[in-house]
């Protein structure tokens, strides 16, 4: 194992940003002898290069011992540990700062492959609210990620939307994978080694860009299907974040009678516009809504929700309020109209679908969805990866509003179109 030390860690401070306010000009980020990129920091405080540094090296306290005992007993080759390189990822504290950090990076086994990291994007959401430290202690197992390494609250490396390409794999059986694009639910890292089965395949003809969208899409198709939209039905989004535009797109595939927007953004009524969709405002909602999908995130939205509903409609409940516990009008037409609120919640596939598709059914479905090129409309921002740290704090608070933002790794148009696009 390659130990991890104080000196793995870059704290440029000319590069720190404060955690609100116009940031400064970062320096060209200087390259290791092995080409990867040295790493700076953003609102570094000063414990946390520490906090990673003692992340690593219990990490490698653990492995070691694991290697030995599996030579001790037999149940492990009698040879040195596999080769380490490095790789360079995102690491959050949970106060407002994050920072890129080399790590080590050990050669794929057998079932593994190693992928090349082309774009990740920025789930402006989620990130947001673990950029803050803002996850509940609750709910803290139930929404680790797959790939996530640290805990909330403390030096975390947290994402789920990447998309790369196979740069090398552990054994002869997956050689077809090599050249080949995936999307990964893995945190943003430029190079990382998982199993083969936590690949998507990419499609020809799907922008690896676009890909990114592949985790969100994911997200949508399981409102919908827990929405289980009928032949002329009424329904209405409000709150068209990243999340509720997707929903829109999937939603509009289907013959409703009534499909309605809401939110007060211009780029709403464009959206609305370009789907065949009637877009409104909070006071002139027309309500009388079969189902009305809330995705605002705020109390003031599910009120509005609730208040839009026909007799025995429903609320299809996609945000999520992290520690916030909004305040919903239960009295008022609650009882008298029969009105009922569901929550969406994309860990489990929606009930209704569950005995026939699996997570990677749904996941494939999603993918496929991306053939569309309307969900280049979603991506509203793209920034190089060494300049991640500075990227995901304007995002969080607000200095860069958008849907979508697509992070890129490669840097080189001519290394992409290598790549399947």
């Amino acid at each position: 194992m390659v130990p991890t030390t104080a000196g793995n860690i870059a704290t440029t401070l000319e590069a720190a940003t404060p955690a609100y306010g116009t940031p400064k000009a970062a320096p060209a980020p200087a390259a290791h002898a092995n080409g990867v990129m040295a790493t700076y920091t953003v609102n570094i405080r000063g414990d946390l290069a520490a906090d990673i540094v003692g992340f690593y090296e219990r990490r490698d306290r653990r492995e070691q011992a694991h290697h030995l005992h599996r030579i001790q007993d037999g149940s492990g080759p009698m040879t040195a540990m596999r080769p380490v390189t490095t790789a360079t990822a995102l690491w959050s504290s949970g106060q407002h700062t994050a920072v890129l950090q080399s790590e080590p990076l050990t050669s794929p086994e057998t079932g593994q492959v190693l992928v090349k990291a082309l774009h990740s994007a920025i789930s402006r959401g989620t990130e947001s609210l673990v950029y803050a430290g803002a996850v509940p202690g609750s709910v803290s197992a139930s929404m680790r990620a797959p790939f996530q390494q640290g805990d909330f609250g403390g030096p975390v490396k947290y994402g789920y939307l990447s998309v790369g390409v196979v740069a090398a794999v552990g054994d002869d059986a997956d050689r077809h994978l090599l050249g080949r694009r995936v999307f990964c639910l893995y945190p943003h890292q430029d190079r990382y080694v998982v199993p083969r089965e936590a690949l998507t395949l990419v499609p020809d003809g799907v922008p690896s860009a676009r890909a990114a969208l592949a985790g969100v899409l994911e997200v949508a198709i399981n409102v919908v299907w827990d929405t289980a939209p009928a032949f002329g039905d009424r329904i209405a989004v409000i709150g068209c974040g990243l999340v509720g535009a997707s929903v829109a797109m999937v939603l509009s595939q289907f013959p409703l009678k009534r499909f309605t927007l809401v939110d007060p953004a211009p780029r709403s009524q464009d959206l609305a516009q370009s789907l065949g969709a009637s877009w409104a405002s909070a006071e002139n909602v027309p309500g009388e809504f079969d189902t009305v999908i809330h995705c605002s995130g705020t109390q003031e939205g599910l009120a509005l929700g609730l208040s839009a509903l026909a007799y025995e409609g429903e609320i299809i409940e996609a945000s999520w309020f992290g520690q916030n516990s909004p305040q919903v009008p239960l009295g008022h037409d609650f009882h008298a109209k029969r009105l009922s609120i569901r929550c969406s919640q994309v860990s489990s596939v929606a009930a209704g679908n569950r005995a026939r598709r699996t997570r990677a059914d749904r996941m494939a479905l999603a993918m496929d969805q991306l053939h569309r090129p309307i969900y280049d409309h979603l991506i509203t921002g793209r920034s190089p990866f060494d300049q991640l740290p500075h990227t995901l704090d304007h995002v969080s608070t607000g200095l860069r509003p958008g849907w979508l933002e697509v992070i890129d790794y490669s840097g080189d148009p001519e290394f992409e179109a290598t790549c399947s696009v």
